[in-house]
């Protein structure tokens, strides 16, 4: 089977893991933070918090953001779910904004639209590695004075004119799941210039107990005192897998540029097949983190996709749908819900099939994947 993504581990990474496991500290121990350091570095950020996964740290970041009961968060109609459950986890409502049909990117016209007094925050995510309009987003959360969190969890090693993902908001979750970028098994973390918001997700992550006297409340006790502040979780990431991210992030330059590799050569394999729509190629100044590479079938053939997906499978090849709308889940439909909020992100979804790319994705197999698809979408 040729999967859709999938992690790549060298010798490297390994011997950095064994080194964590010869080591005293198996969790909150130094190579969490120098994992922190490297990646804020490679962010362009002051501050990097990390957690055990990506939601974590979108769950820490609303927290952060002072998001609670009553509120309410726009997020995109297109992504996965934890984008919107971390709103219910604080209490808040996940309002849903439709998305651009040629890239899947949140719409920030239809976003205008959905601010209301009670929208505390813009939740952007940069589908398929492809940072959002982050400018436009920004001068509209600065104009409500509404927290900006960007969803990058497919963009790390994505830019846009020498600015990496995560530069414009005021915070930035990364993913390390094994199809991410990079991976550190399971893991993510948050990036962010704000002194206070780290010092809130550092504070979120581990119980909410704070260690540092200087922010304590109550003064003059031993050494042995920690200060509950907050009810938090216990979000942490161990060093194993800090260990194993930062000897990934070495490579990141390269995992980035095969994945473009891949994209560039998709285009030229497909050019012929009039029948597919293609994500739109770079932008002048961008790089994108090619996470996915999402196709759809034309509007007179998507009632065709889930027939296409199957055979596609069957054919062993691993291709994916990203994503069913989150407000169409059955969960969220049971909270009131209903269909046709986004309309072309329903379209969008209804149609689209990713196409395996990761970096030891072999030509042979993208032409094994090209022909394949070309085929079923004629009906042969």
């Amino acid at each position: 089977m040729i999967p859709y993504s999938t992690q790549d581990i060298s010798d490297a990474d390994i011997r950095a893991v064994a080194r964590v496991l010869r080591h005293p500290y198996l969790t909150q121990g130094p190579a969490v933070t120098s994992f922190e350091k490297a990646l804020a570095a490679v962010s362009k950020a002051d501050h990097c918090a990390a957690f055990s996964t990506g939601t974590s740290a979108l769950h820490a970041a609303y927290f952060a953001a002072g998001i609670g009961q009553g509120d309410e968060v726009i997020v995109p109609a297109i992504t996965f779910a934890a984008t919107a459950n971390c709103a219910l986890y604080v209490g808040a409502k996940p309002v849903f904004a439709d998305v651009d049909p040629s890239t899947g990117l949140m719409d920030v016209a239809d976003v205008k639209k959905k601010i209301t007094s009670r929208t505390k925050a813009i939740v952007p995510v940069d589908y398929a590695g492809r940072i959002a309009d982050m400018a436009a987003l920004r001068k509209l959360a600065d104009k409500h004075r509404l927290a900006l969190i960007e969803d990058g969890a497919h963009s790390l090693g994505a830019s846009f004119k020498g600015k990496p993902a995560g530069h414009l908001a005021d915070m930035t979750m990364f993913s390390f799941h094994p199809v991410k970028s990079i991976t550190t098994g399971e893991g993510g973390a948050m990036v962010t210039n704000d002194k206070a918001l780290f010092q809130k997700l550092a504070l979120f992550r581990s119980h909410g107990i704070a260690k540092d006297t200087a922010t304590f409340q109550r003064k003059g006790l031993g050494p042995w005192y920690q200060e509950m502040q907050a009810l938090g979780f216990n979000y942490r990431m161990p060093d194993i897998l800090a260990a194993l991210g930062e000897s990934q992030l070495k490579r990141l330059g390269k995992f980035v540029e095969r994945r473009r590799a891949v994209a560039r050569r998709y285009p030229k394999l497909l050019s012929d097949e009039k029948n597919l729509i293609l994500p739109p190629a770079e932008r002048a100044g961008e790089v994108s983190a090619w996470h996915l590479y999402p196709v759809r079938l034309a509007p007179k053939l998507s009632a065709r996709r889930d027939e296409v997906l199957v055979k596609l499978r069957e054919a062993g090849i691993g291709a994916q749908v990203h994503y069913l709308p989150v407000y169409r889940h059955v969960y969220y439909e049971k909270l009131g819900y209903p269909a046709g909020l986004c309309p072309r992100a329903e379209a969008f979804a209804a149609a689209e099939i990713s196409l395996p790319i990761y970096p030891g994705l072999r030509l042979s197999e993208q032409t094994k994947v090209a022909r394949t698809l070309k085929r079923l979408v004629a009906g042969k």
